[in-house]
Order: structure tokens, then C-alpha cells, then sequence
């Protein structure tokens, strides 16, 4: 159970701190705020996983950078990062789906497919994010804009201790 939480913890760490490095680059306003509001439940996923761990008397393994090579410029990177992601969430999802519907212990069992559930969420809004829709969480109200983007400097510390 161990050595399968500590997997598990390791790659989702991992896409934790690859969506922090996207968000850096990610400047469209409704994208961005959507790396955001992944940022803050993967934070959580990590933080869930990581409590099972020590529960159970091991350690964590939170070693590892975040990896990001954004093709073209602008709006091309940007895209290429979020295509990226929607492609990672999907290895993420196929590799571990089938591992989870066989543990034997209901407690860990749900909470993994809790952080599933909600990668599959994610990966949604990276999909929708490709199609152009601007809505991903939500709808302002009419007339509302945003200016353009976010600020060059909006992330402070790293997110990822």
C-alpha cells in the first residue's frame, strides 16, 4: 500500500508543480484562472495522499522539477502547454484508474478516486480551454472584461512546499 501511495504521490507532486510552471506562462485571464483553481485542489490532492503515507509510517519522496518545454511563442506556447497537460492528465488517468478499482482497502481506494474524478475534471478544462471556450468557470456578467491578461509577476514563493 506503501510503495502505491508513494507512486501516487510522486506523480500527481509532479503535475502539481507542472501546472504551477503553466500558470506562469498561461497569461490568457480565463486560462489562467483555471491553472489557478487546479493549483489549489492538486495542493490538496498532494497534501490527502501525503497524510495517508505518513498514516501509515512512511515517507515522503518529494523530489523531482517541474518539466516544461512550451513549442512556438505567445498564444502558440500557451496552447502547446495546455495540450500538454490535457495529454498528461490522460496518461495520468489511464495509468492509474485500473490500479485503483483493485485495492482492497475502501479508505484509499475512495480517496484516489476522488483526486481521479477531479483530474478528469481538469483534463476537461484543458480541452474546453483548446476549443477556445473562455466560460471554463464560469460567465461574467455582460460587459465585464478582464484587460487583456494577468500580471507578468502574479506568482510569489513557490506553491509547491
Amino acid at each position: 500500500m506503501l510503495e502505491l501511495l508513494g507512486e501516487f504521490h510522486r506523480g500527481k507532486l509532479a503535475m502539481l508543480r507542472r501546472h504551477v510552471a503553466a500558470a506562469q506562462l498561461v497569461s490568457d485571464y480565463n486560462f489562467n484562472n483555471t491553472y489557478q483553481y487546479i493549483i489549489a485542489r492538486e495542493d490538496m490532492h498532494v497534501r490527502w495522499v501525503a497524510d495517508a503515507i505518513l498514516d501509515l509510517g512512511g515517507t515522503l519522496d518529494e523530489t523531482g522539477a517541474a518539466a516544461l518545454a512550451p513549442k512556438g511563442k505567445g498564444r502558440d506556447a500557451q496552447r502547446s502547454v495546455i495540450a500538454e497537460d490535457s495529454e498528461g492528465s490522460q496518461r495520468f488517468l489511464d495509468t492509474w484508474r485500473p490500479r485503483v478499482d483493485t485495492l482492497p482497502n475502501a479508505r484509499h481506494r475512495t480517496m484516489l478516486n476522488v483526486i481521479l474524478g477531479e483530474t478528469l475534471e481538469h483534463k476537461r478544462f484543458f480541452d474546453l480551454a483548446l476549443a477556445g471556450r473562455e466560460d471554463l468557470l464560469g460567465r461574467r456578467a455582460d460587459g465585464a472584461g478582464t484587460g487583456g491578461g494577468v500580471m507578468g509577476d502574479r506568482w510569489v514563493g513557490d506553491l509547491t512546499k
